[in-house]
């Protein structure tokens, strides 16, 4: 009998009445190239298989591979990859996925999303399963207790199609939370990204503190520049970055950088 380990945050999918609401959000088509993060007994891998033409599954816990294979036999449209995800250089799979769609780890959902908007750019399409909570927090609109850097670099990134709660009833051994399904597509992103995404990092590292505060404190400017910045797109120097829309962190950073 195969235990999940806690320790990588696994839960497997139990319950296959979910697998049609992710090919229904996932918008699976048969030219279909997709990523899976997470396949753990290969319920969803196999799904996926029977309906999009080829499936990259990336696990990190090998000793799945046997309950793994047993599920797929027959499918030689599935190459396996063992690793770590946040390590493995997806942006070389070949071929390249077009969607991401998977049952994310608890432990690694949050930094996969984030790092796959600017690292995966053939990726279009994702539908995952997170935790609840995780699942707000994507779309968290600003100045809510959710809304933070997350929120903002995914909603400057991509556009929400779809979401569906998921009781924890559906997975074996059962969460203490409950998930949710939410699906998005990419939109073009910031020219540069990787800077906006310094700058929404260093924003709100230091959550309680006024925004200029917290970006001086990151080192990525002073608190002077900060504030002239602020008053340069119009908001009070005494903002939180909770109050500033996605749009608002792109021309801030454009302005710090002049």
């Amino acid at each position: 009998m195969i235990r999940a380990k806690k320790r990588l945050g696994q839960h497997f999918l139990a319950d296959e009445n979910i697998l049609g609401v992710i090919g229904r959000l996932a918008e699976l088509a048969p030219e279909d190239v997709v990523l899976e993060v997470g396949p753990g007994l290969g319920v969803l891998t196999a799904y996926l298989a029977e309906r999009v033409s080829y499936v990259h599954a990336v696990e990190l816990d090998r000793s799945l591979e046997p309950a793994i294979a047993d599920r797929l036999a027959g499918h030689a449209n599935v190459q396996l990859h063992f690793g770590d995800a946040l390590e493995l250089d997806l942006a070389a799979l070949v071929p390249q996925p077009a969607k991401l769609v998977a049952n994310l780890p608890y432990n690694i959902a949050t930094p996969l999303v984030v790092e796959s908007l600017d690292g995966l750019p053939s990726v279009g399409l994702w539908c995952v399963m997170v935790q609840r909570e995780v699942a707000d927090r994507f779309f968290a609109a600003p100045g809510t207790k959710a809304y933070g850097a997350v929120s903002v670099l995914i909603q400057l990134a991509a556009e929400r199609t779809g979401f569906h709660p998921v009781s924890r009833t559906v997975f074996r051994p059962q969460p203490n939370v409950d998930s949710a399904l939410v699906a998005f597509r990419r939109r073009s992103l910031p020219s540069d990204f990787a800077a906006v995404k310094r700058a929404v990092t260093a924003a709100f590292a230091h959550r309680r503190k006024r925004l200029a505060n917290s970006i001086d404190l990151s080192g990525l400017a002073t608190r002077e520049q900060a504030t002239a910045a602020l008053e340069s797109i119009g908001r009070d120097p005494g903002a939180r970055a909770e109050e500033l829309a996605p749009p608002e962190f792109v021309a801030l950073t454009e302005e710090l950088a002049r």
